[in-house]
């Protein structure tokens, strides 16, 4: 597996590069996983219903081909994109889930919170308020997209949607959780790194190069 860091990246130029990657990719060809964040965006998903982008302002809305609702995504937050032949690797897109959401729970387990996912509700969850969304797309046996961690950001966007649909669903991250407590995102994001790794590299599968987006 590629593992790469690229800093800031519009959403749709990092959307048209996953895209291209998953239509190029051959069998022998690398999965890789892409940590960045994005400059103020609102997605909406497949399912997204135009009601729940309640107020977005002068934050742009792009609809997206990642499976659910309105989310958003903002400097502060971390983004792990997946890009993996889930052929290859013989898991399925629940087992792919799965491993996800125990990645997120364990970057925030080894900073002392205790956090876990909803079967009802894709995601990671603190008290019941949101910490990290997922979504993915599966195109050719392949995936892309996959999970946003509120690492140090501003949470007040969230307040313009219904995020994931669900109309007053309280939001969170990291310095919430552990008010007054130090913080090192970029220590977060290579935690979140190592726990996907962990998860996804015991699949032992093979791989090669993808073209991913410039930084902005």
């Amino acid at each position: 597996m590629k593992v790469r860091r690229l800093g800031i990246v519009d959403y749709c130029e990092a959307l048209q590069a996953m895209r291209e990657f998953t239509d190029a990719r051959g069998f022998d060809t690398p999965d890789e996983l892409w940590l960045l964040q994005h400059p103020p965006v609102f997605t909406q998903g497949q399912a997204g219903r135009a009601e729940h982008i309640l107020n977005p302002g002068a934050i742009p809305v792009i609809p997206s081909d990642r499976g659910g609702q309105a989310t958003y995504h903002g400097p502060g937050q971390w983004i792990a994109y997946l890009l993996l032949d889930l052929r290859r690797r013989r898991i399925n897109v629940r087992e792919l889930v799965d491993m996800i959401e125990h990645s997120v729970v364990g970057t925030l387990a080894a900073l002392g919170i205790q956090a876990a996912p909803r079967r009802d509700a894709p995601g990671v969850y603190v008290d019941g308020a949101k910490i990290a969304a997922l979504g993915l797309r599966i195109r050719r046996g392949c995936s892309y997209h996959g999970v946003a961690l509120n690492t140090d950001m501003d949470l007040e966007p969230f307040s313009r949607i219904n995020p994931c649909g669900c109309p007053n669903l309280p939001v969170t991250d990291i310095p919430r959780c552990l008010p007054n407590a130090p913080l090192n995102p970029a220590a977060i994001g290579e935690r979140l790194l190592a726990e996907l790794e962990k998860h996804l590299l015991r699949q032992n599968a093979s791989c090669t190069g993808a073209h991913p987006p410039r930084p902005v």
